[in-house]
Formats: structure tokens, C-alpha cells, sequence
């Protein structure tokens, strides 16, 4: 009799547990976008964000002229196992140049893409009458991690991206992620840099870190629900256990009677 009171106690025990659990949701507060944004209101746009070139970025580089073939020492390619041929890509080295054929070391790191365009331009005139100079960056790519849908490593098409459109490339933000304090890490010319930016207010638009760069990583914390359902799963887990272990003595204890 005093076993089965026991094990009343028991399943008494994980039902608040699980009560525990279903209370532990995260409230409006926690997880709505843009709280303070009101209706019809008007921002105007102030963005300034310009993304740089940086050390290690991978870059392809295209010459264009009236007369292409006098391009053939500038445009290299590399051939390929079907016959064809892509061009070369350049890294963007420890000093922040590349190597470019005929031209040499170009110093890139630090230049918006026009201003890189520009210093090249300015370079081949010697050798071209109206060059036209095209450059994308090949390794553009963000990272998103913590408490979103789909953690991992995105690659980017095109010279910018809003943290915005990198997590719903993740596929947003779970209920137990923390929008109000997500972490973006930079390496700034060798230096990690880490910002905070808080996508509860319309403010987020203003962080200097609502645009990505190329390879910034971005966290997101599980809120307080996280922390205490992480850990109330624990507990179900070693009370399942124990009830387990309950049960089995129980059915034993009954079969030698």
C-alpha cells in the first residue's frame, strides 16, 4: 500500500512538471518583431551602409573592352574537364591586395566594390581606352546559429544582405530565440567585433550591424523559456526514469505474489 501511495506521488510530480512546461512559453513581449513601430508611421530611409572588400574574400575580376581579345592577358581563365574554361578568381591576401596579371599587387581590403572598380579602371587606362570593370565577391556567405529553424551557413547573391533576410533564409527564429539581444561577430581587419542588436525595435534598422558583411556570424540566445524548459526535460527525463524503475518493481513485487 505504501509503494502505489508512492507511486501516486510520483505521477502527481511529473504532472506539475509538465503543467511547469506548458507555463514556460514565452510570452508577446518576448517574441514579437518591432513592437514600437506604429501604425502608418513614416521612417525616412538614412541608410549609408556600404559594403567593403576584406582579407580573404574571394573575388572575380572582368575586363571588358571594344576589343576583347586584347583582353587575353588580363581575363584569365583555367581550363576545364569538359573543354571549357572559368576564369581565375583572386583572394584578397593578408595585406588586403591581390595579384593581378600585367597590373601586380592591388591594394582591394577596405574598398566599397565601385571604389575598387574605380582604383582598377584608373589602372588599365594605360592599356585600354574606356575599360569597363566588373567585380563580385565569390565567397560572400553569413552564418546563422543558435535558436533558429534551420542553423547553418548561407551563401549570399549579391553585395549586401539585412540580418533580416539572413534569418529567414534560416527560417526564422524559433519561440525560445532571444530577439531582443541577438549577437552579430565580425572580424574587423583580423579583430573579432561583437554587437548586439535588438529586433524588437524599429532602432534595429539604425544598428550598424543590420547589414551583414561577408562571413559575419550571427547568434541567437535562447530566451529564459529555453533555459527552463532545457532544464525541466531533464528533470521529466530522470522522473521518467525513476518511474520506470517504480513500475518495474511494482510488476515484479505483484508476480512473486
Amino acid at each position: 500500500m505504501k509503494f502505489f501511495k508512492q507511486l501516486n506521488w510520483t505521477k502527481t510530480l511529473l504532472l506539475l512538471v509538465l503543467v511547469a512546461s506548458v507555463a514556460s512559453c514565452g510570452s508577446r513581449k518576448e517574441v514579437v518583431y518591432f513592437q514600437d513601430a506604429k501604425d502608418f508611421e513614416t521612417v525616412v530611409n538614412t541608410d549609408t551602409y556600404v559594403p567593403k572588400l576584406k582579407v580573404d574574400d574571394i573575388v572575380d575580376i572582368h575586363i571588358s573592352v571594344m576589343d576583347m581579345e586584347a583582353t587575353r592577358n588580363f581575363n584569365l581563365t583555367r581550363s576545364s574537364r569538359n573543354g571549357g574554361g572559368a576564369s581565375v578568381d583572386y583572394l584578397i591576401d593578408k595585406n588586403g591586395e591581390i595579384d593581378y596579371p600585367v597590373l601586380g599587387k592591388i591594394k582591394l581590403a577596405g574598398l566599397s566594390i565601385e571604389e575598387a572598380k574605380k582604383n582598377m579602371h584608373d589602372k588599365l587606362l594605360t592599356h585600354f581606352k574606356d575599360p569597363i570593370v566588373n567585380i563580385r565577391i565569390k565567397n560572400f556567405s553569413v552564418t546563422i546559429l543558435g535558436e533558429v529553424n534551420r542553423p547553418g551557413a548561407y551563401p549570399v547573391n549579391g553585395e549586401r544582405i539585412s540580418i533580416l533576410e539572413a534569418i529567414g533564409m534560416a527560417g526564422d527564429l524559433t519561440l525560445k530565440g532571444k530577439r531582443n539581444n541577438i549577437m552579430v561577430i565580425r572580424d574587423f581587419e583580423g579583430t573579432k567585433v561583437y554587437t548586439k542588436i535588438d529586433l524588437t525595435s524599429k532602432e534595429a534598422f539604425n544598428s550598424p550591424v543590420f547589414y551583414l558583411t561577408q562571413n559575419d556570424i550571427v547568434y541567437i540566445e535562447p530566451n529564459k523559456s529555453a533555459v527552463a524548459s532545457a532544464s525541466i526535460d531533464n528533470r521529466l527525463s530522470i522522473a521518467v526514469s525513476i518511474l520506470s524503475v517504480l513500475i518495474t518493481s511494482a510488476v515484479v513485487l505483484i508476480s512473486r505474489n
